[in-house]
């Protein structure tokens, strides 16, 4: 992008007026019906990492015009103890963002470890945990009893070459046989690093899809190498028409999260292009 928003001053302006100086098509998007399908098109918060205080995080996102979060720990630290449950709900209240998703958590033979999540997944009213689980039959048959006990999905968080759920036919290897609500969260971007379809994988794992970290990635030719490097949505290789249309295929109902890693001081341009983008696509399917 070619501009930049001073933090301080984005910071001062009221919600209205960040939302004129620096996301105008956002807000005006607000006044077409569902823009976005109907599909719970929200934020993985670490997006705003750098926004280091909740409130402000928070505020972003409402400037965005979006309703829903994927959290990551540092912006709403796990807990158990009831106020600072009912502290985080008050917060996210207050900025009308519903708090969909969480993670990504790793997950081993550890029960006590393990419930601690969930209990905290159940209090927060939070639907899936997107996961690196262990992928041992311990570790998936602790998944399956408390899957089934506090009725929240395990969303298995793809990330990258090198990582052991590197392919889509790594996570369709763990979650086979399994509880109904172990599954995937289909991170498009790394995906696409991986040299797998990011749509293929929404088609193959289909109503275990609990999670979708859209982002992405152009795959270019460097010194002779290939390379990829992650882009705003559109400058890459994502078939965003393609994801969305397989996702309403699916009457998917969990959090499709934009993930935006890049550009980390001042990424609200950045995302406001990524949404431009997703909006543009939702209009041809």
């Amino acid at each position: 992008m070619s501009f930049v928003v001073d933090r301080r001053d984005f910071l001062k302006a009221t919600v209205a007026g960040v939302a004129a100086l620096a996301v105008p098509s956002v807000l005006r998007a607000a006044d077409v019906k569902d823009p976005y399908l109907g599909l719970k098109l929200g934020l993985q918060s670490y997006s705003l990492r750098e926004f280091k205080k909740t409130e402000d995080a928070l505020t972003h996102t409402k400037a965005l015009g979006l309703k829903y979060w994927e959290a990551y720990p540092a912006h709403v630290p796990m807990t158990v103890v009831p106020k600072q449950i009912e502290d985080h709900k008050a917060l996210l209240a207050k900025f009308g963002v519903t708090l969909f998703s969480y993670g990504v958590l790793g997950f081993d033979e550890n029960e006590n470890a393990a419930r601690e999540k969930f209990e905290f997944a159940k209090s927060m009213g939070i639907k899936s945990l997107s996961a690196d689980p262990k992928p041992d039959k311990a570790t998936f048959d602790l998944l399956d009893k408390l899957c089934a006990e506090y009725d929240v999905a395990i969303a298995i968080h793809n990330h990258g070459p090198g990582h052991r759920y590197n392919k889509i036919s790594d996570v369709e290897k763990v979650v086979k046989d399994r509880h109904p609500k172990i599954g995937a969260c289909v991170d498009t971007g790394h995906y696409l690093r991986s040299d797998e379809d990011p749509v293929e994988a929404v088609q193959r794992l289909g109503k275990r899809v609990f999670g979708c970290h859209l982002k992405d990635v152009k795959t270019i030719e460097k010194d002779g190498k290939r390379e990829k490097q992650f882009k705003i949505a559109g400058e890459g290789d994502l078939n965003v028409v393609g994801l969305l249309k397989a996702l309403k295929g699916l009457n998917y109902e969990y959090c499709l999260a934009i993930e935006y890693e890049e550009n980390a001081k001042n990424p609200l341009p950045d995302i406001e292009a990524c949404l431009k983008h997703v909006r543009e696509c939702a209009a041809k399917v």
